[in-house]
């Protein structure tokens, strides 16, 4: 990994007396794409502005190559953002938006001409020159306001949800485009996003945050594969959680039943987090399973079905290429590399049993949520 360019240590930030950064402590290598990943709430863009200068920490440092900047104002840092709305100026066309900065620096307009087709070129925006920002789609604007934020040759990009406003499709294009041009510039990109499939799919390095506290930082592989614990585990992708406990070495016990897995390291009946990703279970015949369960339901995904499968008051989620009907019995083989052993950690069972929705389902689904209570008439 390349040197070190930002470092934020012990970094704290409370607003109105309520904490939205706890102890944050981060390394950001030059050249590296890293994704600030997580919920709303969890301080992942309230991040984001104290690197770039908007807003100042509580407590705690931050250093760019080195040296602290705390109080060094955003337009003094080698440092530019692009916001979710793009804000582009409506009245400029594509090309004066992307000068736009260079003006502002007194460039000279020969260098200015040269650096905007630089640009135009690298972001796919060739012959949009005298284009107005009201006759781009999404894609077509967002693609403008990078290369905006490119032309000054900032060693640092953030990127505040920026392809939220996009469609489906027109996203996952985007995520390419963007890995692309990070690549080909070689400049550092900052991203937030609460969409796990961009972090995975993009990132050199994620950084899951729960609230207001880095969870884990790691590989997108890693990330996946090897969660600390519950909350990662349910955020980052489908996971089947249940409790468990370690018997000893690759010797777990869990819903009534001891399996074969491949952890080592706890202590001999120690209480732990078992996790089992709904792809990597086999749907079998019920003579044949390690477990059996009644199905609940079955949802068409495509290229696989989900089905919600009950095991003793449990309902696990499978996903498999067969068909099941709902009310079916079946078996279910789990491989040792396929069970994931977690010590237990504050989000211990909340999380990986899918009778219930996720907690913003439940929220949205309550009438009550966020309506403070009328006084009573006096």
């Amino acid at each position: 990994m390349n040197n070190k360019l930002i470092e934020l240590r012990s970094i704290s930030k409370s607003f109105d007396g309520e904490s939205v950064l706890s102890g944050i402590h981060l390394d950001i290598h030059d050249k590296e794409f890293v994704t600030l990943l997580g919920p709303s709430g969890c301080g992942k863009t309230t991040t984001l502005r104290i690197i770039g200068g908007f807003e100042t920490p509580d407590e705690g440092d931050v250093f760019f190559d080195g040296v602290r900047i705390n109080d060094v104002p955003p337009y003094k840092r080698q440092i530019n953002t692009v916001f979710q709305k793009y804000a582009l100026f409506p009245h400029l066309n594509v090309y004066d938006n992307v000068a736009f900065g260079l003006r502002l620096k007194k460039v000279k307009e020969d260098e200015i001409l040269v650096r905007v087709r630089e640009m135009l070129e690298m972001t796919g925006l060739r012959g949009f020159e005298n284009r107005r920002p009201s006759t781009l789609s999404g894609g077509q604007q967002q693609r403008v306001a990078i290369a905006r934020a490119l032309i000054n040759r900032p060693r640092v990009l953030l990127l505040d949800e920026p392809l939220g406003a996009l469609d489906l499709k027109l996203r996952k294009d985007m995520q390419n485009e963007l890995k692309r041009i990070q690549s080909a510039t070689g400049i550092t990109f900052i991203y937030v996003t609460h969409d796990q499939e961009e972090a995975l799919s993009m990132s050199d390095t994620v950084v899951v945050m729960a609230d207001g506290k880095i969870q884990q930082i790691g590989s997108p592989v890693d990330i996946y594969n090897e969660p600390v614990n519950a909350f990662v585990a349910d955020f980052i992708g489908e996971s089947n959680i249940l409790d468990g406990v370690m018997l000893a070495d690759k010797k777990a016990r869990f819903a009534g039943h001891t399996f074969t897995c491949v952890d080592s390291g706890f202590g001999k009946n120690e209480a732990v987090d078992i996790v089992i990703r709904p792809e990597d279970v086999d749907v079998v015949p019920v003579e044949k399973g390690m477990l059996s369960g009644e199905i609940s339901s079955v949802t068409f995904k495509g290229d696989y079905y989900e089905i919600i499968v009950d095991i003793a008051g449990f309902k696990w989620m499978i996903e498999t290429s067969d068909y099941c009907a709902p009310g079916a019995k079946i078996g279910l083989y789990i491989e040792p590399d396929a069970i994931h052993v977690m010590k237990k950690s504050e989000y211990s069972g909340k999380f990986g049993d899918y009778s219930t929705f996720s907690e913003e389902m439940d929220y949205l689904s309550d009438p009550d949520a966020g309506v403070e209570e009328e006084e009573a008439p006096q």
